[in-house]
């Protein structure tokens, strides 16, 4: 029998959990010719770094985290990482199968006592991982009539009641959609694994041990403490609020720093935090035209002529855009974090050029 107890007192690291701390800035370095025409020709403002096995190489920061009070953007600022949420959560329920309380395949109905027998019978968790469950999306059409949903927290059970138990739209694996709902139910399914409410869950079994003192979710109209702002417009600065409630803090309700995902990257893909089944599921591309594996996306550039293949995870909500991409054989990343909402193709494409890969077709 696994005591419930020790997964969520983290003992899942598998013995990561005591390396040192990543430090909190880089070395001094010098002006990049590349970078400074990126951030001129778009407007960037925020952190771009580059790192090697965890370790901070390159980082510099542009612009304001907050305009009104002056405060210029640091290595250390916490952004909205959005989408990056769903890859932090995967990795929670990966550790949760190694531990033997979930299983990818399984049907929901299974893990989760309650659930319409019809449609939990049909999908299953790799389903919801990966966006191709056809579970309804009815939460934007609620939203829309009632937008106080945004900032109003009704509870997981209640949230999928309403928004999540639906006819499905399509059979599971037939089509990609990118409906938050699939993560509700994954919430639901953490919260019945664990006991604990879906954050702490998390908070246990995957922030602390990896060491992420400075990712955390935020809910309502309130940011991450000591968080960037999210701006629509910087001449005239126009705050571009990012309300959440924590029912979608699995899918996109989560904000970190630079030095966090770094050290997420290295740890998860690296360093041994995942088993080699679990990080095989990670890494395993199930909707290959969205590039889409289970919480995140695998990209296959070309360097040198050759295919090299990175986790590209990333972040979009109000202003911030967000990116980590790590190479899985050099263990070279990139974070880059944004605020002022600039184009996410944009990041992306200036990633593949810091990678040296090709421009893509």
């Amino acid at each position: 029998m696994i005591d419930r107890r020790t997964i969520l007192q983290g003992s899942l690291a598998t013995g990561v959990a005591a390396l040192a701390p990543l430090p909190a800035s880089a070395r001094a370095v010098k002006d990049d010719p590349l970078i400074d025409a990126f951030v001129k020709a778009n407007g960037f403002t925020g952190t771009i770094v580059r790192a090697k096995a965890g370790k901070l190489l390159y980082a510099r920061n542009f612009g304001m985290a907050d305009i009104a009070a002056a405060r210029p953007a640091t290595t250390d600022t916490v952004y909205g990482i959005a989408s990056i949420s769903k890859f932090l959560t995967s990795v929670t329920v990966l550790k949760l199968v190694e531990a033997g309380r979930l299983s990818l395949d399984a049907p929901i109905a299974t893990l989760l006592p309650g659930y319409r027998a019809d449609t939990g019978a049909k999908v299953r968790l790799a389903h919801l991982l990966s966006n191709t469950s056809g579970i309804p999306n009815d939460y934007i059409a609620a939203l829309k009539a009632e937008p106080a949903l945004l900032t109003t927290d009704i509870g997981t059970a209640d949230s999928v009641r309403r928004f999540a138990s639906g006819d499905l739209a399509f059979e599971p694996g037939a089509k990609f959609d990118y409906a938050m709902t699939n993560w509700f139910l994954v919430i639901a399914i953490v919260e019945a694994a664990t006991g604990k409410p879906f954050q702490q869950a998390m908070r246990a079994i995957t922030l602390d041990p990896l060491g992420l003192a400075h990712t955390s979710a935020a809910a309502g109209v309130e940011i991450a403490p000591g968080a960037a702002l999210s701006y629509r417009t910087l001449e005239p600065p126009v705050e571009w609020p990012n309300p959440r409630t924590p029912i979608t803090a699995a899918s996109g309700g989560y904000y970190s720093n630079a030095p966090d995902l770094v050290r997420a990257g290295h740890l998860v893909f690296d360093a041994g935090f995942l088993s080699p089944a679990s990080l095989q599921a990670l890494r395993t591309v199930r909707v290959p035209d969205q590039d889409y594996a289970l919480g995140g996306r695998v990209r296959t550039m070309t360097i040198g002529g050759k295919p090299v293949e990175a986790a590209w995870e990333t972040g979009r909500t109000a202003g911030y855009r967000t990116l980590l991409a790590h190479r899985y054989d050099t263990r070279e990343a990139m974070v880059l974090l944004n605020n002022s909402g600039i184009s996410q193709k944009a990041i992306d494409l200036f990633t593949d050029s810091l990678f040296g890969a090709e421009p893509r077709a």
